[in-house]
């Protein structure tokens, strides 16, 4: 009876065991890649100069922040920072110094750190003339790019180094092992290509709505929100980088971020969450807001960064809901440097703008003498430098490559990246790492082109062929890089039974 009673209680207590075993909560997730996430601030002052024109304009009103967006990648063996700014564009020589500096007080590498600028037109005096740049030119042409130009402050540049450099050194503090994720969303509607294929045979920028010229659209778009996402171990957003292609030109209303400020507020609401959202922005230096083709009237400002932020965000969230998600990814970065020459305006063409620029600004359409002001600028910056150094970088986070460029940059030549690269998620940066202003395909230089894009002045003017040189440069950087594994929703085996609710045919009666 005793043996009896024993055999049941162990026996009992094994399947006690059993069943423990089998209610025991599943191991704790581990990952082996960490990320963290930054803001710093560089909202400008009311009164500072308003970025984007090729005179002068100055902010009166506030309607948002503008921020430095950082987000640092770490795999354990390299750390890379990707920061993306509320500006117009990016100094190289601010970059160069940013990273310097990144270097000495976190250690991350130079060539792993990609600044890469929103193009807003509402955000800090950033320039098109930097501080001193015009210092050995003469009288005239220092009152052409001094008092007549959009101009960089040269304590706004000290506060954005610095601003740069405290980003990526909280991002990079901030890090903690991560779920990654990556996905593209879909968004069509609000972004257009400006250049237009007339009835005379040219392509014309933003030729006027309802022209009867107009045949069709002269390049396409990129329709694609690219999105990388990171979740902490108890499943909570740490952020988000989002990459898209139309410019930061909706003009909410004074200083901001422009649409990209509505583009965070669609995230943060629709998940709840204050995580950083790092927007990066891709090739469209051809695609804007505006429809051309469209016959009804535009929306005012705020309408336009709300429509454009929104939907990008809406398909960003869509695509953050749904994202498998990896415990791991490799980290690697690649970069190239070198010289690209300028194009020279013709000697006439200089003599010309002399005499135009000698006269002072006409009254009524200033359009000529605006052009004639950047013919002497950009005749004085080649007489001291003829060619300018420009970066192309890859920054690999496992499954994704980000493909920087300093231009703005005609959207063809970020499709072509897309195409050729090995990446299943590729994001091209435009620019980034420094200012080369319009960079064009070589097509809208032929026969059948043109547009504004391809005028010559201080700010677009590198030789033809430079498109395509960042085209390719990109894409081999890309495929010197070994792409990560694309991460998988987790997959259910058939278990060898219908569900007996509905393993049935139709019932009549």
């Amino acid at each position: 009876m005793n043996l009896l009673r024993f055999a049941t209680t162990a026996a009992a207590f094994c399947i006690l065991l059993q069943s423990t075993r089998a209610a025991a909560p599943p191991p704790a997730p581990t990952s082996s890649i960490r990320a963290g996430f930054a803001y710093q601030d560089i909202t400008p002052e009311i009164g500072s100069e308003q970025p984007g024109g090729y005179g002068k304009s100055f902010h009166k009103t506030f309607h948002d922040a503008c921020k430095v967006r950082v987000a640092v990648f770490d795999d354990g063996k390299k750390r890379a920072a990707i920061v993306g700014l509320d500006l117009l564009a990016v100094p190289r020589e601010i970059v160069l110094a940013a990273r310097t500096e990144i270097k000495q007080v976190c250690g991350i590498e130079p060539e792993a750190v990609m600044i890469g600028a929103s193009h807003s037109h509402s955000s800090g005096p950033i320039g098109m003339v930097q501080p001193g740049e015009y210092d050995g030119a003469s009288e005239l042409v220092q009152r052409l790019a001094y008092k007549e130009s959009s101009m960089a402050e040269r304590g706004f540049l000290l506060r954005l180094r610095n601003a740069i450099v405290q980003g990526v050194k909280l991002a990079d503090a901030n890090k903690v092992p991560v779920q990654i994720g990556y996905g593209f969303g879909h968004e069509d509607k609000v972004s257009f290509n400006r250049r237009l294929r007339m009835k005379n045979g040219q392509s014309w920028s933003h030729p006027g709505a309802g022209n009867p010229d107009i045949i069709d659209y002269a390049g396409p778009i990129d329709p694609q929100v690219g999105v990388i996402g990171a979740w902490d171990l108890q499943g909570n957003l740490v952020g988000c980088v989002v990459n898209f292609a139309c410019h930061a030109t909706t003009s909410p209303g004074g200083i901001s971020a422009n649409w990209p400020c509505y583009l965070e507020r669609t995230i943060q609401g629709a998940l709840d969450t204050r995580a950083p959202v790092v927007f990066v922005q891709g090739a469209c230096g051809d695609i804007t807001q505006v429809d051309n083709l469209s016959p009804y009237r535009n929306p005012n400002g705020e309408e336009w960064a709300k429509r454009v932020g929104g939907r990008v965000g809406a398909e960003a969230v869509k695509a953050l809901l749904v994202m498998p998600k990896a415990n791991e990814a490799v980290v690697e970065t690649r970069q190239k440097v070198w010289n690209i020459r300028r194009r020279v305006p013709a000697p006439e063409k200089v003599a010309k703008a002399k005499e135009m620029c000698a006269a002072g600004p006409p009254k009524g359409d200033t359009t000529e003498y605006t052009f004639a002001k950047e013919t002497l600028m950009l005749d004085h910056l080649i007489s001291v430098h003829p060619e300018v150094e420009h970066e192309v970088q890859a920054i690999q986070v496992g499954a994704a490559v980000f493909v920087s460029n300093p231009a703005e940059y005609f959207v063809q030549y970020g499709l072509d990246i897309k195409r050729a690269s090995p990446f299943a998620f590729t994001f091209p940066v435009e620019l980034a790492n420094g200012c080369a202003g319009y960079v064009p395909t070589e097509e809208a230089f032929g026969p059948n082109g043109g547009g504004y894009e391809t005028r010559l002045t201080s700010y677009s003017n590198l030789e033809i062929t430079a498109g395509r040189q960042f085209a390719d440069t990109g894409i081999e950087l890309a495929k010197s890089l070994t792409p990560g594994p694309v991460p998988e929703l987790p997959k259910v085996p058939f278990s060898g039974r219908p569900w007996s609710y509905g393993n049935r045919g139709p019932e009549l009666k």
